[in-house]
């Protein structure tokens, strides 16, 4: 019997193990930690949700109705786990155990023009496992090799990351500059303001700024906006905006947001930031020149001194258990297809969660599954060897470079992927009826 391999226990990963399941399939889990949930045990106390609680949810389980339209972090932890317990998943989970190595199996003796991964992966881990898999799903997360900036000169004061800071008791004096305007670096100032520290922020490049609610509704769940397309969601959104939160220059230090629509440009779900602004609590700072010391010199000529800096700068991309060379790299991420699912070099290799569709993100982990299912069944009814599905789709889309996309697009790869997929089964004579629908 195919067995199959995913790497991590984080949301992305117990989607896709229980979607695999559900199907049948034979999986094993890996899991370096002693648990399930991924970032959302070490994420900053002060995270919520941005998006609505009834929207985020796994399909058919729904967030307990108890919980806050936006849910604290501690709440999406244990949802997470109690998806994990409800579907006995703990029991298939290799806690403890990383994932050192995945590489292509060798083709069988005599086979010729397979293409790389055509048989399967031999995966390695830290417990000393050397075992075969007919493909493998990775979802390990981008959200854990923290990337902080080279800056001329030398900070003397105390620096962090956002993706190690949990709260105030981590920083040292009241002098503190935030690096980084996008969610979580906007919730670390505002985080930073609350606690009566004096909060300053970086912000290069403008991004158009977005309550959580309109009308004491979460955005997501507005009535009437499902009535418009996407182009126009993003013109009344933005308009809506406008009256709810005012212009960007009504906000000292902002910069004019990038891009004419929400889709061309930064969003950022956060009006907290902008009270504290105008409160005075928080000062807005453009971009960093340099460091003397405990001195910051800024791009307008302006200096300040700090006690701590708290780098919101994102996070790299990291794949350590496989060979960079096996598949190109464009902006620090693998170039994917089929909305972000495979990459055209290698078959039977398939991320999930290595892109973020702006809105509600545990949704389409589940929903990256099911097409790995249907790119796994059509790799079964192939035989040995499967069939070039990830050559195929590359061939017909356009690629994705980045992990921030907008959703609409996604959606529709998504749905090109699955009507490729339903035309490559009746072009082979496999038209099963599960690779028509969803």
């Amino acid at each position: 019997m195919p067995r199959y391999c995913v790497i991590g226990a984080g949301a992305a990963g117990v989607s896709a193990l229980q979607q695999l399941r559900r199907l049948g399939h034979d999986v094993d889990c890996f899991e370096r930690t002693d648990r399930v949930g991924g970032h959302w045990h070490t994420d900053y106390d002060a995270l919520h949700l941005i998006t609505a609680r009834d929207m985020t949810a796994f399909e058919d389980f729904p967030m307990p109705a108890d919980y806050p339209h936006f849910p604290r972090r501690d709440q999406v932890r244990a949802y997470i786990e109690s998806y994990a317990r409800e579907h006995g998943l703990y029991d298939v989970i290799r806690f403890g155990t990383a994932v050192t190595g995945v590489e292509p199996a060798e083709a069988p003796e005599g086979a010729t023009g397979a293409r790389t991964g055509s048989y399967g992966w031999r995966v390695t881990t830290s417990a000393g496992d050397d075992e075969a898999y007919d493909g493998v799903l990775v979802a390990n997360g981008h959200l854990w090799d923290p990337r902080i900036p080279d800056v001329p000169g030398e900070f003397t004061g105390r620096t962090i990351h956002s993706g190690v800071y949990r709260n105030v008791s981590d920083l040292e004096g009241d002098r503190i500059l935030v690096v980084g305007a996008g969610n979580s670096g906007c919730d670390l100032a505002v985080d930073v303001a609350q606690h009566r520290l004096d909060a300053d922020i970086v912000i290069r490049h403008g991004s158009w700024f977005q309550p959580k609610t309109y009308f004491g509704v979460p955005r997501q769940q507005v009535p009437f906006l499902a009535d418009f397309s996407p182009t126009e969601q993003d013109l009344i959104s933005r308009l809506m905006a406008r009256l709810s939160i005012g212009e960007w220059h009504a906000y000292p230090g902002l910069p004019e947001p990038e891009g004419a629509t929400l889709a061309e440009g930064r969003a950022v779900v956060n009006d907290l930031l902008l009270y504290w602004i105008h409160h005075g609590r928080v000062t807005v700072r453009p971009g960093i020149e340099r460091f003397d010391g405990a001195t910051v010199s800024f791009s307008d000529g302006t200096a300040r001194d700090y006690d701590t800096i708290l780098w919101a700068t994102g996070f790299n991309v990291r794949l350590p258990f496989l060979d960079d060379s096996l598949f190109p790299w464009t902006a620090g991420a693998p170039v994917r297809y089929a909305g972000g699912i495979v990459t055209e070099s290698v078959e039977k290799l398939y991320f999930i969660g290595l892109i973020a569709p702006r809105g509600p993100q545990i949704p389409i982990y589940g929903m990256q599954a099911k097409l790995v299912a249907k790119m796994i069944e059509l790799h079964e009814q192939a035989g040995q060897g499967g069939a070039p599905i990830a050559q195929y789709l590359a061939s017909l889309q356009e690629p994705e470079t980045g992990i921030d996309v907008v959703r609409d697009g996604w959606l529709r790869q998504m749905a090109d992927t699955e009507r490729l997929l339903a035309a490559y089964a009746m072009s082979s004579g496999n038209a099963a009826p599960s690779l028509q629908t969803v």
